[in-house]
């Protein structure tokens, strides 16, 4: 019963905004496209690691990698040509490079503004929804730890972190609060539902909140707005983390409480994987309910989690699942005013 949730045609769906970036927000828009065609994935622009930072030092642009995951994800095309999106080289110069990134590095060198790029890439690959980068600026994250040190470029935060043995404090964008795509905020204000996460806190769903305007817009939107909970900490991030380490550390960086309602996984995880991630630093995120709920905010839970590919994250279908069936329950209920 995916696609008739609501016994209606997803062409009349709820209206969905998505923020994140790379793989988190990915696969969330994997299972709403399912569902509804009128999603707005909102991403972020402050990588500066791997593929996506040579083409930002080579030619000048935005990183392209965390916008055509999530166009891949949306896009509805022929499997040769999602193989061709995600092919990497595997040597010369572009050694570790991707397709879809030199694409829309190409289609970003034919247009006036990054986001003219991200359009037309969207519509040769006929995505479902749209994608907007947060920003056309040129961005870089900078993170500060409780040691008082400081770190800038997102690639260079974790092993900062690991290196300090230190929490980060807080995250800012160099320039500080550049400015927003009209379109969205546009998106924001009109959405039914506005979904942060799942993805890396600090580095995929923090810098879209310090772009000027986005965090008040989500703040101030009537929307049903729930942040989804990783399922597992994050190594050089989030180690030691608890749900309401993640809240507060979104409302804290943002300046605003942004949303009613907390998504947690409850499905259980194998042993062989918890031992696994053990051993690289992580775990499953605890749940403190009642510091989640001095926070003003709502929790549920839903079994969300899967592990098919070999990593546990939320499987598309059943997070966009129950997110769609706690819309209909929760959204006209308020945990705040």
């Amino acid at each position: 019963m995916r696609h008739n949730l609501y016994h209606i045609p997803p062409e009349q769906g709820p209206k969905i905004v998505g923020i994140g970036g790379g793989t988190g927000l990915s696969t969330l828009l994997r299972g709403l496209k399912l569902y509804t065609r009128n999603i707005t994935a909102i991403v972020t622009v402050a990588d500066d690691g791997g593929g996506s930072g040579m083409l930002r030092a080579d030619l000048g642009m935005p990183p392209p990698g965390d916008v055509r995951n999530c166009i891949q994800a949306l896009a509805n095309t022929e499997p040769i040509m999602e193989k061709l999106l995600a092919y990497r080289f595997t040597e010369g110069r572009l050694k570790g490079q991707s397709f879809g990134n030199l694409f829309l590095a190409a289609l970003n060198g034919m247009s006036d503004t990054f986001d003219e790029a991200v359009r037309k890439m969207s519509e040769v690959l006929a995505i479902t929804g749209r994608v907007l980068p947060v920003t056309n600026e040129n961005v870089y994250l900078a993170a500060e730890f409780d040691d008082g040190s400081e770190v800038t470029g997102e690639s260079h935060i974790a092993d900062a972190k690991k290196a300090r043995d230190a929490r980060i404090r807080r995250v800012r964008l160099i320039p500080e609060r550049p400015a927003a795509l009209p379109q969205v905020l546009e998106a924001i204000e009109a959405a039914d539902m506005i979904v942060l996460g799942p993805g890396s806190l600090y580095t995929s769903i923090m810098p879209n909140l310090l772009t000027e305007g986005v965090a008040a817009a989500v703040a101030k939107s009537g929307a049903f707005k729930i942040y989804v909970l990783n399922v597992m900490t994050q190594d050089g991030e989030t180690e030691g983390y608890t749900a309401s380490d993640h809240i507060g550390a979104l409302f804290s960086n943002s300046g605003e409480r942004l949303f009613d309602w907390c998504l947690a996984n409850d499905r259980p995880i194998p042993e062989r994987l918890l031992e696994r991630y053990g051993a690289e630093g992580a775990e499953p995120v605890r749940v403190d309910e009642e510091a989640v709920s001095a926070l003003g905010v709502g929790l549920l839970r839903a079994p969300v989690a899967g592990w098919a590919s070999g990593y546990v994250r939320p499987e598309p279908e059943d997070l966009a699942r129950e997110l769609l069936r706690l819309y209909r329950e929760k959204s006209h209920t308020r945990v705040y005013g």
